[in-house]
């Protein structure tokens, strides 16, 4: 089914683009109970600089990165064991195929945006984010969005079969691609059927890398200042990557009190992350930190114990400095 980026330029080129998306998109599946998500993010450079390509494609599943292209070394490649150890080289050269067709669409649409905008040559960028998500009750997402210079162009709606325009630059665009019905109902069998399909064998391949358990190690602490106590929730070494941190008062969450962190990786492929929450010193035996994670039977409470050997292990380093 192609669901394929036509370029601003005229729906023609649908067919190329749309097997790329099929292939890249296949990484959502597996057991129901067990949420996947296929992506594919292409970026194309009007201006590169050095170390920034001209153009690259890169495909995550469950938010690792399986596959990448880009316009320097013209080749579909793996990022990751699984994929690679799956598929054959004719599935490569598929790939790379469907991506240097991709690269010069993207090249044309950046000259038709620039024309269109009434821009001089400059740096822009025109962008492309499109897969599916497979849920926990067994439903499927799919999306397929586009953007120019960092913000919204167009957003498929595959319901109604329509775009959303961002603006008058993209409403040329938006009637153009919605003149072709084919190609609307393509990307929405792409997005439907397609994309989930691949999304399960992937997620088949990959299965012992994407669906492992590796529990968090968490750790509480406290800074005192100017009669506040900072408490700090901090789980590292997880995965997957969805988890919950929150800070209770007496067994109920204060949940406009709390500071997160982002969710980061760390290099050995798990994550880690933070929250914290000011309170009164006095109090602090009335706060807990409570984390839920796929790899925890339940969710797991934690509380700060302030340890009595610290303030020599302070003075240490204040000596050694």
């Amino acid at each position: 089914g192609s669901s394929g980026h036509s370029g601003a330029m005229g729906p023609g080129r649908a067919g190329v683009l749309g097997l790329v998306l099929g292939l890249l998109l296949g990484v959502l599946g597996g057991a129901a109970s067990e949420p996947h998500s296929l992506r594919y993010f292409y970026t194309a450079v009007s201006d590169p600089s050095p170390g920034v390509s001209q153009f690259v494609t890169v495909g995550y599943v469950d938010g690792e990165v399986f596959v990448r292209y880009d316009s320097e070394t013209q080749r579909m490649k793996p990022r990751a064991d699984w994929i690679a150890a799956n598929t054959d080289q004719q599935y490569w050269d598929r790939q790379t195929e469907i991506l240097r067709g991709a690269e010069q669409i993207f090249r044309l649409d950046l000259d038709t945006m620039r024309e269109r905008y009434n821009q001089s040559r400059g740096s822009h960028t025109t962008h492309r984010m499109y897969g599916c998500d497979l849920l926990e009750d067994g439903s499927i997402r799919g999306y397929d969005h586009h953007g120019y210079d960092g913000k919204d162009f167009l957003t498929f709606d595959k319901d109604t079969l329509t775009y959303t325009a961002a603006d008058a630059g993209a409403q040329i665009t938006k009637r153009k691609w919605e003149e072709n019905v084919a190609l609307l109902e393509g990307r929405k069998f792409y997005l439907e059927n397609t994309c989930v399909e691949w999304l399960r064998k992937y997620v088949s391949y990959g299965k012992d890398v994407l669906e492992r358990r590796e529990r968090p190690e968490v750790r509480v602490s406290g800074m005192e200042a100017d009669k506040i106590l900072t408490l700090s929730c901090r789980a590292h070494g997880f995965y997957p990557r969805p988890i919950s941190i929150s800070w209770l008062k007496d067994g109920v969450v204060q949940e406009q009190e709390t500071q997160r962190g982002s969710t980061v990786p760390n290099s050995d492929g798990t994550y880690h992350t933070w929250a914290t929450i000011d309170v009164l010193p006095g109090d602090r035996d009335k706060y807990q930190c409570r984390v839920e994670h796929a790899s925890l039977p339940q969710p797991g409470l934690f509380s700060w114990e302030p340890q009595s050997n610290l303030i020599p292990i302070v003075a240490g380093v204040a000596v050694a400095v």
